[in-house]
């Protein structure tokens, strides 16, 4: 059975949302397009936001549970953002003006903990991407490797706890773990798969609620003995992917 490419996920704000598509451009040495794009600074952040800055200096899933439960729509030709929360309005913003930064932080702060520095102002490091890795990746998933783990859990996980660009079907679990250093294409493009993904408590939360409901760390540590999922890869060169493409390990 050939691997195929079942879903292409986008986070247009780190943190805040996501969107599927169809098919995606993927450049040589950087994050898929609009991925990431921007961040969403907090009040104790050491950064100004104007380039790549760890996680740590954005509001993200792991210290606020209700940010997983946010959906994006992202129209790049008029560069709004649509977000949409089981327990917010919806919203639609262009993240560079003013105006709809200020109407966006009011509206992300009422999901936001008390006891969190709260959300300040919107950021972006451009086409980099403010990914969690210190160089510009593109994250891997194998949802047969999800699959073990909601298995091991007795409780059926919604992939979207993982915050993927790509998730492959009809490869054997864990499978994707035996490409580290090696390359990989999808389509007719070429990656090269850097390292494992180590997750944190942002998987916790159910994305349809926004609340912890699911020890997928315990999970992963008890069964496995590590806190990985999915891997992060680096492209190697231009072009176009689809939905369905064959993943084939070179």
């Amino acid at each position: 059975m050939t691997a195929k490419l079942a879903r292409i996920e986008r986070h247009p704000i780190k943190g805040h949302g996501r969107e599927f598509l169809q098919s995606i451009a993927v450049h040589a040495g950087q994050t898929l397009p609009w991925d990431r794009h921007w961040a969403v600074l907090h009040e104790a952040a050491r950064t100004d936001g104007s380039e790549w800055a760890p996680c740590a200096n954005f509001s993200r899933g792991a210290k606020a549970p209700e940010l997983m439960a946010i959906d994006a729509r992202f129209d790049e030709a008029s560069n709004l953002i649509t977000l949409t929360h089981p327990n917010r309005p919806e919203l639609t913003i262009n993240p560079e003006k003013a105006e709809d930064q200020a109407r966006f932080i009011e509206w992300i702060n009422a999901i936001m903990p008390k006891d969190r520095a709260a959300s300040a102002g919107i950021a972006t490091a451009g086409a980099r991407g403010m990914t969690d890795t210190d160089y510009p990746s593109i994250s891997l998933l194998n949802l047969a490797s999800i699959q073990e783990l909601s298995d091991a859990l007795g409780q059926p996980l919604d992939p979207r706890r993982f915050r993927g660009n790509f998730w492959v079907k009809d490869l054997g679990p864990w499978e994707e773990f035996n490409w580290i250093g090696d390359t990989i294409r999808i389509g007719d493009v070429t990656f090269r798969v850097e390292e494992r993904i180590e997750r944190c408590m942002a998987t916790t939360a159910n994305p349809k609620t926004g609340r912890r409901d699911a020890d997928t760390l315990g999970g992963l540590e008890r069964n496995w003995g590590h806190r990985d999922m999915g891997v992060y890869l680096t492209a190697l060169e231009d072009g176009q992917v689809e939905l369905g493409a064959q993943v084939t390990r070179q």
